[in-house]
């Protein structure tokens, strides 16, 4: 059998032309779509929330709206809809939540990009399993935590500090927290720091607020705040036999 080359490739490129006006079509309906929802929500409060990402969902007509305060929304493809809510998909092995999926997902990418050197790390001999916890030095259960490391350190679980002083630059623990950040060794000074005792003041160009942005993008307003490795955020204390059993650590 003869094959015609020529109509075979005119038949391909207009199929990539074809996808190319669909993905510019569909750029520019997202932009239209963002544009709208920001006009929006920024009007409702008074500039105090910005999406941060605008993503499509399993359903064709539905978007995901994440918002700067950690908190997701639905729209329609009109934007003229927002509703919240978790989406769940049916199926045979019953209900899977899309929602809590997707925002574990975002917590480890955003969590990924942070360089470890801007973390202070306590490290076991064996690494079973890793926390990253948000922390403030004056949170009385982030003292209690921080008590445990022998503990967690036995138990195999790393901890992986980043800064939160609850209400950011204005926060009473904010200039103590620079002190620790600045600090040449940054892990005695977190310790002597959640031990009440007093630091040499702090000038560096410090990741303080820069965790305490990432925080609230992923709805942190407490400390600590943990991450386990699967996304998963819990708020408030948990003692470290708790947390191994949480990690399945034997």
């Amino acid at each position: 059998m003869r094959i015609t080359i020529q109509p075979m490739l005119a038949m391909l490129g207009l199929a990539l032309t074809l996808v190319a006006v669909t993905a510019s079509q569909a750029q520019n309906r997202d932009q239209s779509l963002r544009g709208k929802l920001e006009l929006a929500i920024e009007v409702a409060s008074q500039g105090q929330l910005k999406i941060i990402s605008l993503k499509p969902t399993p359903l064709s007509t539905i978007f995901e709206v994440e918002l700067n305060t950690g908190e997701v929304l639905y729209s329609d493809i009109s934007g003229d809809y927002l509703f919240a809510g978790d989406m769940y998909r049916a199926g045979d092995a019953g209900l899977v939540n899309i929602s809590t999926k997707a925002k574990q997902a975002r917590s480890l990418t955003k969590i990924a990009a942070i360089p470890v050197e801007e973390m202070i790390i306590f490290t076991p001999e064996v690494v079973k399993a890793t926390i990253t916890v948000f922390t403030d030095v004056d949170c009385t259960y982030c003292r209690k935590l921080h008590s445990e490391l022998d503990q967690l350190m036995a138990k195999g679980i790393e901890v992986r500090y980043l800064a939160y002083p609850r209400g950011g630059l204005e926060a009473a623990s904010y200039d103590k927290m620079l002190s620790v950040w600045c600090s040449d060794d940054r892990k005695k000074s977190l310790t002597q720091a959640k031990n009440g005792q007093n630091l040499p003041a702090g000038d560096c160009d410090s990741p303080v607020l820069a965790h305490h942005a990432l925080g609230n993008e992923l709805g942190i307003s407490g400390t600590p705040a943990l991450i386990f490795p699967d996304g998963t955020v819990i708020p408030g204390y948990m003692d470290a036999d708790r947390l191994a059993t949480m990690l399945k650590i034997n």
